[in-house]
């Protein structure tokens, strides 16, 4: 499984969040890591300095083996909590992707 992060400039990237993405993917696709081919993350701060309640968006597009791509978004007051909200959607969608797929 392949994980992308990008951030905007409003964003403080780096090898820190890069590894913080990572471990987080990894957590919570366990299950699903022989499924899931490749994860791009994409932070950014909508507001920029301004400022503001849940400014912080994280979208995730998930790409699972055969088919087509999803993403999901997720809306924060800070850049961890907009990606761990993320990474629990893709958690349930994928959980739920797959089910479905084993059931048809």
């Amino acid at each position: 499984m392949q994980v992308l992060v990008n951030h905007d400039h409003n964003i403080a990237g780096g090898e820190s969040l890069q590894n913080y993405v990572e471990n987080l993917m990894f957590d919570v696709l366990h299950n699903f890591r022989d499924q899931v081919t490749r994860v791009e993350v994409h932070v950014a701060d909508e507001n920029g300095k301004k400022g503001g309640d849940d400014d912080m968006r994280c979208t995730m597009e998930v790409r699972l083996r055969g088919l087509q791509p999803f993403a999901v978004t997720h809306h924060d007051k800070n850049i961890h909590a907009a990606i761990d909200g993320a990474a629990d959607r893709v958690n349930r969608s994928v959980r739920k992707t797959v089910q479905k797929r084993r059931e048809a």
